[in-house]
């Protein structure tokens, strides 16, 4: 086991595979480096319980920032629970979704202000992460091979094709601002592919 922690986030829109890049990263990791496999909202049995009241339900069932609240309410117990304990004793993180999520999906796509956003990261005291894989792919294709109406969890799936357009336009938009920590991966290749180049890219951490 390595004596550094990594927290490394996957970051896009619907359906662009970020839950099988991360099974695909464990896998080929593990024997390694312990491997924490997490995602957001969720990660932790309070964060699972909100995470239950952000995806389910009506399309427009909370403001953006009712959203982002319940998202960073979640976000700290994700943090203290289980990213934070698993960095310390040296684990490698892969977290699906964090932050930039939702400064995609309720700052740029809802309207929050950004400032907004900023605070309550700051109050929580949100660790940057040492990588951002941001996958990228047309929306439209994304949400058609969206699984979450499958699990009831298709409550943003069911948001418009303008929402989804905004929601890629700002990750592209955060890779540009932040390429010390961000690269996206074109999501249109095969699994196989996109966790090839994942991997590349994970060698610079290790």
């Amino acid at each position: 086991m390595m004596a550094q922690g990594r927290f490394i986030t996957l970051e896009g829109g619907e359906g662009t595979g970020k839950s099988t890049l991360a099974r695909g990263l464990q896998g080929a990791l593990n024997a390694r480096v312990e491997i924490v496999l997490t995602r957001e909202p969720g990660g932790a049995p309070g964060a699972d319980a909100i995470r239950a009241l952000l995806v389910q339900g009506d399309a427009n069932r909370w403001s953006p920032l009712e959203e982002a609240l319940l998202l960073a309410a979640a976000r700290l117990n994700h943090l203290t629970q289980t990213i934070q304990p698993a960095l310390a004793r040296g684990a490698w993180v892969i977290c699906d979704r964090y932050y930039d999520s939702t400064r995609a999906y309720q700052v740029a796509a809802g309207g929050l202000n950004a400032a907004t956003l900023d605070a309550l990261n700051e109050m929580i005291q949100a660790p940057a992460p040492d990588l951002t894989l941001v996958l990228d792919l047309d929306p439209r294709a994304g949400v058609a091979r969206s699984r979450g109406a499958s699990v009831g969890e298709d409550r943003f799936e069911k948001k418009g094709a303008d929402f989804h357009a905004r929601v890629r336009a700002e990750f592209l938009a955060i890779a540009e601002r932040e390429p010390h920590r961000c690269v996206v991966i074109d999501a249109a290749q095969s699994a196989a592919d996109v966790l090839a180049d994942a991997l590349g890219l994970l060698k610079a951490l290790g």
